[in-house]
Parts: C-alpha cells; structure tokens; sequence
C-alpha cells in the first residue's frame, strides 16, 4: 500500500492542473472570507436590529468555501480521469490487477491530499474571514467555532472523494465537471432554497454538509433550516460520499480499462 500510495502521489503531481487548482481553491475560499467579512463589516450599522442580534459571524467566515470547494471538485476529476484520457489506466491496472486496491491507493491518496488541503484552507480562510470582520469577529476560541472548523475540514475533503467517485464512474472529465458543478454551484446553492425544490434538496450532500459550518439558518427557519443538526447533516454528507465512492468501485471493476 505504501509503494501504491507514493504511485498515486507521482500521478497526482506530476498534472499540471494540480498545482494550479490547488493555489485556486485556497485563493478563492481566502480571499472571499476577506472580501464578505469586509462587506458584513461595512453593512453592519445599516443593518436592522434583529438582523444584528442574530447576526452569526461564522457564516461570513465559511461561505467562501462554497466556491473554494468547486477547484477541489475540479482537481479529483482530474486526478481520477487523467489516466482514462491518456491511455495509462491499461498499465496501472497491469502493474497493479486487483482493482479494489487500486482503487484503495487512488481514493486514500486522495483523501490524505483533500485533508491537506483543508487543513491548510479553513485556518487561512477563518483569520482572513476575522481580519474582514474586524470588531464583529469571532474568536476561534468562542462557543461553536472549533466545531465548525473541523467540520469545514471534514466537509472539504468529503467533497473531494464524493467528486472522485463520480469522476471513477463517469470516465471523463467533462462529464464529471458537467454534473458536477451545476449541482454544486448553480442547483444545490441556488435552487436548493425555493420552497418546493428545498424538500428534496436540502438532503444533497453539499446543503447536509453546510449544516456544520452554519451556511444554513436555524431549524426553524421555513426557508433556510434544516430539519436535522450539524453531525447528523455531516452523517448524511458521509454517506452519500460512500454510495459514490461505491458506485466508482463497482464501474471499475465491471468495466474494461
């Protein structure tokens, strides 16, 4: 396992997309935490009084994250399809034929680079979220903060093998990328609070996962709740994550190379 892990580091590496999506993901979720806790910072005073008292800077914090996540999307099609589009997945498979690990080494390389990358991310994104904030910032030691950082964490690299399993079972990059970012950007985010499409969409992995960051209002709000809490929307994001991961292994081992 371990020479098939240093084997997927080297393919992860040596794509040149790697380097450029990776640099996207931590510019984008930083820089907009800097940019949308400056806009609550300026707005603050405009803002009524109920919207003040319920004002949660946890959520200019971790919003930027919904567009962060997208590069990482990105980069797991890339990664998991790179090999199906150049021809190489025949010799990966020849070097190493039981395709259940191979498929092991691919998604805990992966895993360990999606950890990496939100350990390196949520702390970036959280000070720079501050720094926008200014006084109507949080501390990371304030009640509910170190739990919404970790869950950040997990989320990001749940997202990263979700969008593997897709990337393994559709073959090809545009495919993932066409299924994938419109789910994640356009409908899960945009449609998934109109009232009659919320029903179904709330139980997306991304919208069950956002519970934990606090990107959702509270459970009694008709239009931005959830009717379940941050571990068990991050349980429901788990196990999606799981039915692709299993729907790419079962792809690969029915399928030619």
């Amino acid at each position: 396992m371990i020479a098939l892990l240093t084997a997927e580091w080297i393919k992860i590496r040596s794509l040149r997309s790697t380097i450029w999506t990776l640099a996207s993901a931590i510019a984008l979720s930083v820089g907009l935490a800097y940019l949308v806790g400056s806009s609550f910072r300026a707005g603050f005073d405009e803002m009524t009084a109920d919207a003040r008292a319920s004002f949660d800077p946890l959520f200019a914090t971790f919003y930027s994250l919904t567009l962060g996540q997208l590069a990482l999307v990105v980069l797991a099609a890339f990664v998991v399809t790179g090999e199906y589009s150049s021809g190489t997945i025949s010799t990966s498979l020849t070097a190493v034929p039981r395709r259940g690990l191979f498929y092991a080494g691919k998604v805990l390389a992966g895993g360990l680079l999606g950890g990496a990358v939100a350990a390196v991310t949520v702390p970036l994104t959280f000070i720079a979220a501050q720094v926008g904030l200014g006084p109507h910032g949080t501390a990371f030691t304030s009640a509910g903060t170190p739990e919404a950082a970790l869950g950040a964490c997990l989320y990001l690299a749940l997202i990263y093998l979700f969008a593997t399993g897709v990337a393994m079972l559709l073959r090809g990059s545009i495919p993932t990328l066409a299924v994938l970012l419109p789910l994640l950007f356009l409908g899960s985010q945009g449609l998934g609070n109109v009232p009659r499409v919320k029903a179904v969409a709330q139980y997306l992995p991304d919208q069950a996962g956002m519970v934990v960051m606090h990107l959702t209002g509270p459970a009694g709000d008709p239009r931005f709740g959830r009717p379940y809490g941050p571990w068990l929307g991050l349980g429901i994001m788990a196990l999606w994550t799981a039915i692709s991961l299993l729907a790419g292994y079962v792809a690969l081992r029915r399928r030619d190379a």
